[in-house]
């Protein structure tokens, strides 16, 4: 025979390849090119034709970190001697430093959003996908549909009525406000997502271990749950993307106590107009997190996106 049926030629290993290599440039070539322009002087990274090679500064991560001010020659003269780095940098600009910024707390509140509302999200949808999955519930496929169908709907779209409600709740601006709203939207994903993972685990395996004594709920959470680890990591990495990038509410609903770092990394001005090189390297640490939890969870992506698609 001149080949397999199911095992794909040499040269189309080589075009697949190929294929993967390339998209793998286009995709990660904007990351690359945001995190250098985050080494980058103000100068360079405005400069046309764009600047590939130049010589690395921290000065964006210095004016992220930091408030300034400009000062006169005569009032930079008076000073003592730069106390760190980020002083010495900054007075080379003709200015001085006046305080932390407020990219830290904002980074925080990212932190607790997002998280927060993952861990809610994937604790409320398991125990509701289980419940789909298992017990006989009256209206069931009408109630996943109309589960499914907040999801439908652009949540930008109810942003006015949201806004008026936490308004008279006292929930503007704050954590929980924005945890509760973040797991509202994303428990429709969990639940389908979950059901499935969760309808793939047989049911024999409870029922030995109600024979042995197990109630339900031990039944769950020491059978079901593990067998369900790979659909929980790959839903609270999904839900997680939702929670950590979502703009608009953001902007709509917070302001300062429980505002998070999207909405805040664009309002970053240098002197004369955008500090972009701060703007990128706000954009480089905000992706550092989402980041790193997914490549933990690779794995369990890969295997959750597959799960399912080959029966024993």
């Amino acid at each position: 025979m001149s080949g397999s049926i199911t095992e794909p030629s040499s040269r189309q290993k080589t075009v697949a390849g190929t294929l993967v290599i390339l998209y793998a440039i286009i995709t990660i070539l904007p990351l690359v090119w945001i995190m250098m322009t985050g080494f980058k002087t103000g100068p360079d990274s405005i400069s046309y034709p764009p600047k590939v090679f130049f010589q690395p500064s921290l000065e964006g991560y210095v004016n992220l970190f930091t408030s300034r001010t400009r000062a006169t020659p005569e009032q930079l003269a008076t000073l003592p001697a730069p106390a760190n780095f980020a002083d010495e940098l900054a007075r080379d600009r003709g200015m001085i430093i006046t305080g932390p910024s407020k990219f830290g707390e904002r980074f925080l509140n990212s932190v607790i959003i997002g998280f927060g509302s993952t861990f809610l999200s994937i604790f409320l949808g398991t125990l509701a996908a289980y419940a789909f999955s298992r017990f006989k519930i009256p209206l069931k496929d009408d109630l996943l549909f109309f589960i499914l169908s907040t999801r439908m709907m652009p949540p930008i779209a109810v942003a006015i009525p949201i806004f008026l409600m936490y308004r008279s709740l006292g929930l503007s601006d704050t954590h929980l406000g924005m945890i509760l709203l973040y797991t509202a939207v994303n428990i429709s994903l969990a639940v389908w997502l979950l059901k499935g993972f969760i309808d793939e685990i047989p049911r024999e395996y409870e029922e030995a271990a109600l024979i042995d004594g197990y109630s339900r709920f031990q039944a769950f959470v020491k059978v079901v749950l593990p067998q369900a680890a790979t659909g929980i990591a790959s839903t609270a990495i999904f839900c997680l993307i939702f929670a950590w990038n979502e703009y608009a509410f953001a902007v709509l609903l917070t302001s300062g106590t429980a505002q998070t770092a999207p909405p805040f990394i664009p309002t970053i001005i240098g002197v004369g107009g955008k500090d972009w090189p701060a703007v990128a390297a706000g954009a480089t640490i905000f992706l550092l997190p989402i980041m790193i939890f997914t490549i933990l969870l690779r794995k369990h992506l890969l295997r959750g996106i597959t799960f399912g698609a080959v029966r024993k």
